[in-house]
């Protein structure tokens, strides 16, 4: 039987906050597969395209990995962090100033040589992603972090990125990292009113 690993439930605590209660969390690092790319979400032909490859090349891996070292995991759902030099963009919506990283949480275990022997896999395979050669491996950091779970639709998210900034400068923090949503709703099954969505900010002391 294969070994079984499951990051949600083994960090089920980052991963359950409520709507409407922001909450602080300490975030360990996490491996990560990313993509980095400018634009607005709704609209990039490259924001797909990196959906595509990242979501090809974990389940490349995890199929890899259950074969060939008896070991499944839980392939995580999508994360994406957003940075622009004015943070305000995200409360006046100006996507297309966005710059982002699609990203996909692995376990750690998964190295620099296994994504290559994937991303040969995954470019062999028809209708392959163009965005397979920009995904990387990364850990990221994000340490201290204020959370909340937004309800509904992507474009109805301000009210709940203003309740988080709120609370964070209530706490006398400020931001120390880009802003993080993790879609734990699939879009495509879920309607926009139900979609969950967690919004996360990386602080520190102000």
């Amino acid at each position: 039987m294969a070994e079984k690993i499951d990051l949600w439930t083994e960090h089920k605590n980052l991963f359950s906050p409520k709507a409407g209660k922001p909450e602080l969390v300490r975030v360990p690092p996490f491996t990560y597969l990313m993509v980095d790319g400018t634009g607005d979400p709704n609209t990039s032909p490259a924001f797909m395209a990196a959906i595509g490859a990242l979501y090809s090349l974990a389940y490349t891996l995890k199929f890899r990995f259950k074969k060939n070292k008896g070991v499944d995991f839980r392939v995580m759902p999508l994360s994406g962090r957003f940075h622009a030099e004015d943070p305000t963009v995200f409360l006046q919506g100006r996507k297309t100033e966005w710059k982002w990283t699609l990203m996909l949480a692995l376990p750690s275990l998964v190295t620099g040589s296994d994504l290559k022997a994937a991303r040969q896999e995954a470019l062999a395979k028809k209708n392959a992603s163009p965005a397979l050669p920009l995904v990387r491996r990364e850990v990221l950091r994000e340490g201290l972090c204020a959370q909340m779970l937004h309800r509904g639709p992507y474009a109805a998210e301000r009210p709940t990125i203003a309740a988080l900034h709120a609370f964070i400068a209530a706490k006398g923090l400020t931001f120390a990292g880009s802003h993080h949503e993790i879609y734990i709703s699939d879009p495509n099954r879920t309607a926009p009113e139900k979609l969950k969505t967690i919004i996360r900010q990386p602080v520190r002391k102000a």
